[in-house]
């Protein structure tokens, strides 16, 4: 059976996510997957149209990792899964924070994410405007956390916070305060930047929660 032969859409799309956890979005082309997957550029077009059709293709791909809620679920639960299954996907694959809402045509997979958090949020009591606002609020704090995290100047690992911070501590005299918090928080107990996503999300949907039952 030659190449050709067992070529497909899916693994074509996970042929450009390969090559994209390498290089980014950027090295991404129908050149660099067809080379990933040891074929000839031209055999792709049997399955993807363009360069364009690609991308759509791997945008969905991100959202079909991406946990959806189930309408009937709980708000507050079913919120804070899909927001920690959302960074678990972006800290994986970091090239999708900009690329994954850009594409000019929002596929099959982003539409039904979407319908499937806010049906479980008219459901619960949410108004759709006050829907809207938190969808908006968890996801940009999603994106800004996994962004951070994919740009730490070190890699996670147990006391590796505490070890950046030994090496740059900053000056006590000229810098009080920040060396003061770096200190009671380090010297508290273990400390890891990645439990800092749950704290940040719990205030948020606090807040929310606050906001829902007044509105009742």
């Amino acid at each position: 059976m030659n190449a050709r032969a067992v070529l497909s859409r899916e693994r074509i799309v996970a042929a450009a996510a390969a090559v994209a956890d390498r290089g980014g979005i950027a090295a991404v082309s129908m050149r660099s997957v067809a080379a990933e997957l040891g074929v000839e550029a031209m055999s792709l077009y049997h399955h993807v149209a363009n360069k364009g059709a690609l991308l759509d293709a791997l945008a969905d791909w991100v959202f079909e990792q991406i946990s959806a809620p189930e309408v009937d679920a709980p708000w507050r639960s079913a919120m804070a899964g899909r927001a920690r299954s959302a960074r678990s996907v972006l800290v994986r694959h970091p090239w999708a924070l900009g690329m994954i809402e850009a594409r000019p045509r929002p596929g099959t997979p982003l539409l039904r994410n979407f319908d499937r958090v806010l049906g479980c949020l008219l459901g619960s009591g949410f108004s759709a405007a006050l829907a809207i606002h938190l969808f908006s609020a968890v996801d940009a704090y999603v994106y800004g956390f996994a962004l951070t995290e994919s740009t730490l100047p070190f890699a996670p690992a147990d006391g590796a916070e505490k070890a950046y911070a030994d090496d740059v501590a900053p000056d006590p005299e000229e810098y009080p305060h920040l060396a003061r918090a770096l200190g009671e928080l380090l010297s508290a107990e273990p400390y890891s930047f990645a439990d800092e996503f749950d704290v940040g999300l719990d205030l948020i949907l606090d807040g929310f929660a606050q906001r829902l039952a007044a509105s009742a």
